[in-house]
């Protein structure tokens, strides 16, 4: 049987991640910036431990405010200390239980902006260089931060969306349009089996545009993050896809 690898931004408040894990690969768990503190990446950790799933770090923007999504104008070298300050203190609670971080994954307006723009991707590597050697990047194909990291010599995880649609330049539809989430179990499963199969994605213009997909992400704070999971858990498994 093929596989596929699932992974979910998790510790956002929702409280679902022990109805999510068990459908999922690896998960992004919010360290402080958007979202989080000690107790609920404490709580997240141990349910990712119970049911054997990844563990990353979602870094981003100190703005729980407006949960990441909105650029911040910040000197380089406060957004560099805040990223090192929301890994450091991830990473001393994985220390405690005895985990370990398998990846870092940008959240929100961060993931976005350092996709395109090369002064802030050199900030975001820097920030991660302590743990760069020993993790995964996920990180979109094509990307500014993918090439940079990859001159690097860190290892990057490409990551595409399941529930996102995408404009024709690879970058996603803004939230602020409509059609920028995909809800319909269904369409999202059409949507992953085709990036799947193809290594290419259907644009919202139509056009099929090339693309690498290592593992699908799946937001765990939309409200049908469930039942999109549990589709796709079912449905993949009959095309012969087990999620692993």
């Amino acid at each position: 049987m093929n596989t596929i690898a699932i992974n979910c931004d998790v510790g956002e408040g929702v409280s679902n991640e022990h109805l999510l894990m068990p459908y999922i690969s690896s998960c992004n768990i919010a360290c402080g910036g958007h979202y989080g503190d000690v107790k609920t990446m404490d709580n997240t950790i141990a349910i990712a431990i119970e049911n054997n799933v990844l563990i990353g770090a979602h870094p981003s923007f100190p703005d729980k405010e407006n949960f990441g999504r909105k650029i911040l104008k910040m000197t380089p070298e406060a957004l560099q200390k805040s990223i090192e300050s929301q890994l450091q203190l991830f990473k001393s609670r994985l220390d405690l239980v005895g985990a370990k971080m398998n990846h870092i994954k940008p959240h929100g307006a961060l993931y976005n902006l350092i996709t395109v723009d090369v002064a802030n991707a050199k900030i975001f590597l820097k920030a991660i260089d302590k743990y760069a050697k020993s993790v995964f990047l996920y990180v979109p194909y094509n990307s500014v931060i993918a090439r940079l990291a990859i001159e690097k010599n860190i290892t990057v995880v490409y990551e595409v969306f399941a529930d996102r649609n995408y404009n024709s330049d690879l970058s996603l539809v803004s939230r602020n349009q409509e059609n920028a989430l995909i809800t319909d179990a269904v369409a999202v499963f059409k949507h992953v089996v085709h990036m799947y199969q193809h290594q290419e994605v259907i644009a919202i213009s139509g056009e099929k545009k090339p693309i690498i997909a290592d593992t699908f992400c799946v937001h765990g704070d939309q409200e049908k993050a469930l039942s999109i999971l549990i589709y796709l858990s079912e449905h993949l498994k009959k095309q012969g896809i087990a999620i692993e």
